[in-house]
Order: C-alpha cells, then structure tokens, then sequence
C-alpha cells in the first residue's frame, strides 16, 4: 500500500489553529436478505456481531466484508453459535455441528489462541469459548502480539477493513455520553513535583501493585502503518500487568518484561510525544495501558474526529494559561493530541474545549519557552474505581441505556 501523510488532528485555516469540523457518520444500513451470494454461515456471524450488546454495527457492506477477511467458511460455521456472555465448549459445538469434536477443537484453539478472533476462558478446566466485540475486542485482540514487521498481507487487509467499518462513525451510537473507562496520566514533566499529584496519578506507583509484565504493540498505530498513514512513533508499548499480564504471555501474545523495563517503555513512548492511559481501576487484579497519538487511537480519534463523549475519565490536571506570558504562537495547538485547543494567531485570542482536553500536559510542554501554560489539579476530580466490578456496575446503566436506544432505533 501506498504511503500516505499521517491524520491531521488539527487543522489550520489562515490564523487560526483548531480542530477540523467533526466526520459525519456514514453508515449505510442493510438487511442480511440484500446479501443472496454470500454464504448463509457469514451472515449468522455477521448478525451476531452486530448485536447491540456486542456494540455492533447494522448490517452494512463493511461489516459483511470484514467477517468474510476475519474468517474461512469452516471458522464461521462453528462461529455461528458462540454468544458473548454464554460460554460453549468445543464438545458443545461440536454437536449442534454434527461433526467429531477432534475436528473442531483444533479450529476453535486457533481461532482463540493463534488468530485471536474470538475468546478462550480455560479457568475451569475445559477450555470454553465466546464472541468478543469488534471494538474494543477483536482488532486489538488480533494485532497486539504481532510486530510491525511481521504483518502480513492477511493482517493488512485486516487493518484496512477495520478501518472502512471505523471510519462509518457506528460506534459513535454507544457513547452518546461520557463512559469513563480510561484515565489519562499526566506527562510526567508536566507535574513533576507537583504536591497536588496523588498517586493514581504516578505510573511507577500504579506499577508497583504487581508482579508480572508483559508487553505487545499498539494496534492503533500498526493498522494506520498497515494503511500506509503511519505516524513513526514506536508502537511496543502496549503494556499489560498483573493477572492479564500472566494469560497474555501464557498465550503467546505478550512478551515478558520487568517492571522496570515497563517504566522506561513508558518514559520513551512519552518522549515522542504519546500519552499514556490506564484503566480507571485501583484493583490488585491486574491493569491494561498503553501509549497513544491523537492521529492513530481510536478511543481517541471518537472526541476529536466525531465528536462523540468517548472512553475517558475527566482528567485530574488541567492546563492553566496565564494570558500575560502567552504569545500566541500557536505550538500549544499543534501538540494537543485531541485538538482541544484553539488559537488565532492574529487575533491573538486561545480557548480551550474542556470536554476534549485529557489532561496530559503536552500543551504545557510545548510551551517551553514562555511557559504561558501550568498543569492545576481539578479539585472535584474523581478518584478511580476500587474494583473492576464498580466500574462495570458505576457504567452500566449508561451503557444499558445507549443500547436499548441503538436497538430501538433499529
């Protein structure tokens, strides 16, 4: 594929430094009876992960495309009968199959294990399998233990049809308003010292809960690469720890690491300019973070490319302008990874978008040189969850209520 500019997060049109107008949604709905040519097996998959409780698109051409890339006939025939919250084991598909479960375990084992299409719990025992969602689930799934340069013309086309499927703005459906399951830290220059920063805020004292590490790459910016829009910033820096640390690297899809070796990942993917998110969970369990562009993440790109409430937790620290040093140059601006801020260079005006700004602090780092702008705590900032089941059951009825409206509206 051809390479092509990375996204722009920003725009600038004659003085002005801001965010570009938001990406309409382009879905196009379809019904599985406009699809006569494509294999019944296909179809059922497909309608399977269109499910509102899967967050799935309607029937459209890109959805029909991707199930056909993601699996064979054969993977899609035993597909088929998978549900996202009822677990089957081999031995139960193979029956409603027909077929010997010898035959069918190997395929589900690949499927779960090798290609990473769908889920595995073996916490029991048996190993027992289930759907995931396409986002977030099957593209970060697929393309997090495979590196850069061992993507192949299968993972490409992957990357591409995720992409069409993305860029219909469908996912925009289920966050019609803020869902706080990520926190942005704050660069760590930007509050360094800082008295008011808690430990939640530290990823070395976050770090500090676990024992085990594992890292993969970061699938966000390895499909835009696949795509020919990538940004050049390292992509090994998806990082897992704890319990999650242990299954990924049991399953092949991490790569072992210490806890120091974590942090200096952390410290380099800062360097070029990526900020680092964790889940907005305290437990002991285990923790997910990587480290994200504002012109590759998808979390990211649904703030600033469609408008839409998004992942993110309010953040903790915020920037604060102190007008009588700022010169209006704009560099602010351009560094912002979600277009937060907006600055006329005549005019000599800035504002800021509270609602896309996460807090990272690169807008103040930018500032170097007239250090027009400070990170200040926000005082009613919430801590995150003690437990992973409080920030399930805190998100819930948000989330209850954004698909009964998706499936209404259906």
């Amino acid at each position: 594929m051809s390479e092509r500019s990375p996204r722009r997060v920003i725009q600038i049109h004659e003085s002005v430094i801001g965010p570009p107008a938001p990406r309409p949604r382009s879905i196009r709905p379809r019904k599985v009876a406009d699809y006569p040519d494509v294999p019944a097996a296909y179809l059922e998959v497909a309608q399977k992960l269109s499910s509102p409780l899967l967050m799935g698109p309607p029937i459209c051409d890109e959805l029909i495309a991707f199930v056909h890339h993601v699996f064979t006939e054969e993977e899609a025939s035993l597909v088929r009968h998978l549900r996202k919250y009822h677990k089957k084991t081999a031995d139960e598909i193979a029956r409603l199959e027909h077929r010997p479960p010898d035959a069918v375990a190997p395929i589900l084992r690949r499927l779960a294990v090798e290609k990473r299409a769908i889920a595995c719990d073996d916490s029991k025992g048996a190993r027992r399998y289930m759907l995931m969602p396409i986002f977030p689930g099957i593209f970060e799934m697929v393309l997090i233990g495979v590196a850069p340069d061992a993507l192949t013309d299968w993972h490409r086309r992957f990357s591409e049809l995720f992409e069409a499927l993305y860029e219909t703005g469908y996912s925009t459906e289920y966050f019609d308003r803020r869902a706080p399951y990520v926190k942005f830290l704050p660069v760590h220059q930007s509050i360094e010292a800082h008295p008011m920063a808690l430990p939640s805020q530290r990823l070395e004292v976050i770090f500090d809960r676990f024992e085990a590490f594992g890292v993969g790459h970061c699938q966000c910016r390895m499909a835009e690469q696949a795509n020919g829009r990538g940004c050049g910033r390292p992509t090994g820096n998806c990082i897992a720890a704890g319990r999650f640390a242990e299954a990924g690297i049991r399953d092949g899809w991490l790569r072992s690491i210490s806890k120091a070796s974590a942090l200096a990942l952390k410290a380099e993917a800062e360097s070029h300019g990526l900020v680092t998110w964790i889940m907005n969970v305290q437990s002991d369990k285990g923790q997910l973070t990587c480290s994200c562009c504002g012109c590759c993440c998808h979390a990211m790109r649904l703030v600033s490319e469609f408008n839409a409430p998004g992942l993110m937790a309010p953040p903790h620290f915020t920037p604060r302008l102190d007008a009588a040093r700022c010169n209006h140059c704009g560099r602010c601006a351009r560094q912002c990874p979600m277009a937060a801020l907006t600055v006329d260079l005549k005019a000599k005006t800035l504002a800021r978008k509270a609602e896309r700004c996460i807090g990272c602090g690169l807008c103040a780092l930018a500032c170097d040189n007239a250090h027009a702008i400070s990170m200040e705590p926000v005082p009613a900032n919430e801590l995150p969850y003690r437990s992973w089941f409080a920030l399930m059951m805190h998100n819930l009825p948000g989330q209850a209520r954004s698909i009964w409206k998706v499936w209404r509206n259906r």
